[in-house]
């Protein structure tokens, strides 16, 4: 079995992933500063670190953390004696993340029911925007559902020493 912490071996897990979230629809270049953090040990990186780690510009860096920071995948913070930056993984990002998806669910079902009555609950278009409505809807059960189910599956797994 090779040795999963060369750096070579490390590229290719952080390539491989950066592209899987570029397919989904992220930015192929946030994409992979955000897949170059979650491989460091550390969590956190800093600009010239990431520019070497990925051979990538400075402004290309730049960029990709600016789009990471406003969609709350990550934090700057500064380098303790210094004025360089630190770009960090947020604590539960994926729990985080799910969330704010959630409120964006809620939103979208809100405008969707106003929608279907501005449209005409007896129409087609108005049926099609209800449905839309129901299933963000349904959506937003199962997934309150699930983080519970995770928040417990995680307390037991920590409580265990895993």
């Amino acid at each position: 079995m090779p040795d999963m912490t060369t750096d070579e071996n490390v590229s290719r897990f952080v390539e491989r992933f950066a592209a899987e979230l570029t397919e989904a629809g992220m930015q192929r270049m946030a994409a992979r500063v955000f897949a170059a953090l979650l491989a460091s040990e550390s969590g956190s990186m800093t600009s010239a670190e990431l520019s070497e780690r990925l051979r990538i510009s400075p402004a290309a860096v730049s960029g990709a953390v600016r789009y990471l920071a406003q969609v709350d995948m990550i934090s700057r913070e500064r380098d303790p004696g210094s004025r360089r930056e630190r770009y960090v993984l947020h604590n539960e990002l994926w729990y985080e993340t799910f969330t704010r998806r959630d409120q964006l669910l809620t939103r979208w079902e809100k405008v969707l029911r106003e929608g279907a009555r501005t449209l005409g609950e007896d129409t087609s278009a108005g049926a099609r925007a209800a449905e839309t409505a129901e299933f963000f809807e349904f959506l937003q059960q199962e997934m309150l559902g699930m983080m519970d189910r995770w928040r417990t599956h995680r307390a037991a797994r920590d409580a265990a020493g895993e």
